[in-house]
């Protein structure tokens, strides 16, 4: 018996969160579910996420969120991005497979891919300085007082500056955690992607660490030219696979990465970024194979894990039993393999699959004609799943 926390969220969130447990407890996997409001009326009504949805996280290690809204330029900042730096969860992982049946321009591309991205540092850190407060005008003056390039040279009252900070912990622990997912799972390239021509001392670190992780894993270099004065990391040399050149290493700028995604996606395998980056590059990859109702995701740290579809709460159609579970259902069965339940993941990946490439109990995005009126409503896919498991 497991015990997850399960976090229903708000618009959509109550029905794909049902929907979920169902097919999780159909594999035959016992979960205790320990389920925790934490939407956002609840976060408004008492100024916060509540402690108690906290302490069921650490104490079970394992939660599944469905999601939660957050509102855009006010209010709360995202309650995704307080989870995973309140519990260490360090990173996102998103994989992106196309399913047959799924309607997409990429269908016959095979996109099998997984992005890793960084999940404490870079922009979305949070430090961040309002324009207008003295204390910004004071950082600004500071900035320019010590700056030896470029300064910011808009006023000092109307500008708001935010801090990117990258560092070499927190990037060879992503980068570490990329490649042991390749090996783990057999993977064969990792993809490391940011913008060093441009941000030299943030960016330019992040591929001087990732490539001393690469060395450390014994991956092949896709220019051996990179690798020249690299030396492995030295606190995971000796404490890591040494793949022997059986995983191969290259990087890409971002912005040409997201035009090879687009040219041809089935090159990639493994993209390991950071969390701005990571954030673009996820609803990208969900875009090649049939957008975010089939994109899950999950957000790992060394104390906890936590689950949850890539897409947002759609308040607009809460209460339908209309929107598409699936993404949440993949999640859940990320969560199985995290548990150790492989059999049980790949009999729910299967039933999904087959679910889909049938086409019969598929809600109506999954129709070629969206307004088909044989389309299921939210419940009746999640129990199609069932039956066929």
């Amino acid at each position: 018996m497991y015990k997850v926390t399960l976090i229903p969220g708000d618009g959509v969130g109550p029905e794909i969160a049902e929907a979920t447990r169902k097919c999780v407890d159909a594999t035959g996997v016992k979960i205790d579910w320990d389920f925790q409001e934490c939407g956002i009326e609840v976060i408004e009504a008492e100024g916060k996420v509540p402690d108690r949805v906290m302490e069921s996280i650490r104490a079970n290690k394992i939660a599944l969120k469905a999601p939660i809204t957050t509102p855009i330029g006010k209010g709360f900042r995202s309650v995704n991005v307080f989870l995973r730096q309140e519990l260490g969860l360090y990173a996102c992982v998103r994989p992106c497979k196309t399913y047959k049946g799924v309607r997409t321009y990429f269908e016959d591309s095979n996109v099998d891919l997984v992005l890793v991205r960084e999940n404490t540092e870079d922009l979305y850190a949070g430090v961040e300085f309002q324009a207008g407060e003295e204390r910004t005008a004071q950082l600004i003056a500071k900035i320019n007082e010590v700056a030896t390039g470029r300064t910011i040279d808009t006023g000092s009252d109307t500008t708001g500056v935010s801090i990117k900070p990258i560092s070499i912990e927190g990037t060879r622990r992503i980068a570490d955690y990329a490649f042991q997912y390749a090996v783990d799972n057999k993977r064969k390239i990792v993809s490391s992607v940011c913008k060093a021509n441009i941000m030299k001392f943030t960016d330019g670190l992040w591929y001087d660490e990732t490539r001393a992780v690469a060395l450390a894993y014994g991956a092949k270099f896709e220019w051996p030219d990179l690798a020249e004065g690299v030396q492995p990391d030295p606190a995971l040399v000796g404490n890591v696979s040494d793949t022997n050149g059986e995983i191969e290493y290259n990087e890409r700028l971002i912005d040409n990465m997201c035009m090879q995604l687009v040219q041809k996606p089935e090159l990639y395998d493994v993209i390991v970024t950071e969390n701005l980056y990571g954030d673009i590059l996820s609803d990208l990859c969900a875009g090649l194979v049939g957008g975010l109702g089939v994109a899950p995701g999950a957000n790992i740290g060394t104390e906890a894990a936590m689950f949850e579809a890539t897409h947002g709460s759609a308040p607009k159609y809460k209460g339908q039993n209309k929107v598409n579970p699936v993404a949440l259902i993949l999640s859940g069965k990320m969560m199985l393999n995290h548990i150790g339940e492989h059999e049980a993941a790949a009999k729910l990946d299967n039933a999904v699959a087959e679910v889909i490439a049938e086409g019969k109990d598929v809600t109506y995005d999954m129709k070629p004609d969206r307004n088909d009126p044989t389309a299921v409503g939210t419940q009746e896919m999640a129990e199609a799943i069932c039956r066929r498991m």
